[in-house]
């Protein structure tokens, strides 16, 4: 792939005049495989500001938002404001919680390898905070640790950090002071920096997902930063389902998400139904392609990134969630004696004679909660979804936390959401009839 000198022009932030490139590929791989992490140019040069549309596909960020950025001299400015954020979770659910401009969780920060980015942090926090550059190479001054690496931003004050982008790769921003408490409350973003020489073909649809985990008691207004074991709200992108936005592919698009995890306590084994991808990056860089393996999940540890890639060959309503199962349900309680199989008869009709609205729950399962409050049959704390789910095209859709919904279609509009799937005659599970049964010698009423 040939390289213009035009790409390499004067940096504004420091003055030098770009080194041109070997014209050799062989020298030119030999200067960036001593690195751990993944580069694809020359970094003794500088490089112009990467375009969007013209040099990267752009990140979407389902539910949230990418930072915008102005050019001064060259460098890509941007301005990020952490801030006390209303926050909703999904509707009928909402907290007071801390993000970066306006928003839970902060803006995607999307750059391109080489790119010089200046980013000023106003602090408009009741606390002092910091922000780390999660899995960034920089200098040290740069990192944002409080204490260690800088003196921590006081409430009113405005901080700068200033660096060139020696990697490309899928990256988070944080807080790093009394992070337990800043973290829990939302103070967290992702960064998203494309290689200014990419090696393989450009995705068609590119998502960023965060998976992070909150404690939020029904009826409460803030997130609880002292829980350690028991979350209760478990998101993607800071929205549980029914609040998650569905990801859209058009068949035969190439698709790449992003996870990255800052959940406190827990990994995510993040599952998606219809498909089999390959996993292509860590938070370190790249995975060489014979080391990458097909699977249908991904485990995201916390504190890291995982990026994966497929083609959206397969097209209906495909489920993609957390498989912990706890983790796919809202504001689960527990410390409850355990109802299921029990025979609640006697114990509805006796009490039903006192409070003629009681009904026992639990005895076949914890689905039915969600649709019994969707109808109106049981009331709950104000402000809270427990169990909640939403009402599906065939159903009621029994999951709830981190869990939303890949839709594969033969044709779309932009990003919106297409619907539900029509599934095509005889390719959907239904009631099998009875000349189904006696057909094929399947006796319902038999006991094994």
């Amino acid at each position: 792939m040939s390289f213009s000198r035009r790409d390499a022009l004067l940096a504004g932030a420091t003055g030098l005049v770009a080194v041109p490139m070997l014209s050799s590929a062989a020298a030119a791989q030999s200067r960036t495989s001593s690195y751990a992490h993944s580069t694809s140019v020359d970094h003794g040069q500088s490089y112009r500001p990467g375009r969007p549309g013209t040099d990267y596909r752009p990140v979407i960020t389902p539910n949230g938002a990418t930072l915008d950025y102005r050019i001064v001299d060259g460098v890509k400015v941007f301005h990020l404001i952490a801030e006390e954020v209303e926050h909703e979770f999904a509707p009928g659910l909402t907290a007071r919680t801390w993000g970066y401009n306006g928003r839970t969780h902060g803006p995607t920060i999307e750059c391109v390898e080489g790119d010089r980015v200046r980013i000023y942090v106003t602090n408009r926090l009741i606390a002092p905070t910091t922000v780390h550059w999660h899995g960034v190479i920089l200098p040290s001054g740069m990192d944002g640790v409080g204490g260690l690496n800088q003196r921590s931003i006081h409430t009113g004050e405005t901080f700068v950090y200033e660096w060139t982008f020696r990697q490309h790769g899928t990256f988070m921003y944080h807080s790093h002071h009394d992070e337990m408490t800043q973290m829990a409350m939302g103070l967290m973003g992702m960064i998203v920096v494309h290689p200014r020489r990419p090696r393989g073909p450009l995705p068609d649809r590119d998502y960023a997902i965060m998976l992070s985990t909150w404690k939020l008691e029904p009826g409460a207004r803030r997130p609880d930063p002292n829980e350690m074991t028991d979350f209760n709200v478990l998101t993607m992108n800071a929205r549980c389902y029914p609040g998650t936005a569905p990801l859209v592919a058009q068949r035969g698009e190439r698709v790449r998400i992003r996870f990255g995890n800052l959940s406190a306590m827990d990994h995510h084994p993040i599952h998606l139904h219809g498909y089999a991808f390959r996993i292509t990056e860590t938070d370190g860089g790249e995975i060489p392609e014979s080391a990458q393996h097909p699977d249908t999940t991904v485990l995201v540890p916390t504190g890291a990134t995982r990026t994966v890639e497929f083609i959206a060959d397969n097209p209906g309503d495909w489920a993609m969630h957390c498989h912990m199962t706890h983790h796919v349900m809202n504001q689960m309680g527990h410390g409850f004696p355990n109802m299921i199989g029990v025979n609640a008869r006697n114990i509805d009709r006796a009490v039903g004679q006192l409070l003629p609205t009681y009904m026992t729950m639990g005895h076949d399962g914890m689905g039915e909660h969600g649709a019994h409050i969707e109808m109106g049959h049981m009331d709950v704390p104000d402000n809270s979804i427990p169990m909640v789910g939403a009402r599906g095209p065939h159903d009621y859709i029994t999951m709830g936390g981190m869990f939303t919904v890949l839709k594969v279609r033969d044709r779309l509009t932009g990003n919106a959401d297409p619907g539900w799937y029509q599934a095509p005659d005889g390719t959907q599970a239904r009631q099998a009839t009875t000349a189904e049964l006696q057909r094929d010698g399947i006796d319902p009423s038999r006991r094994n």
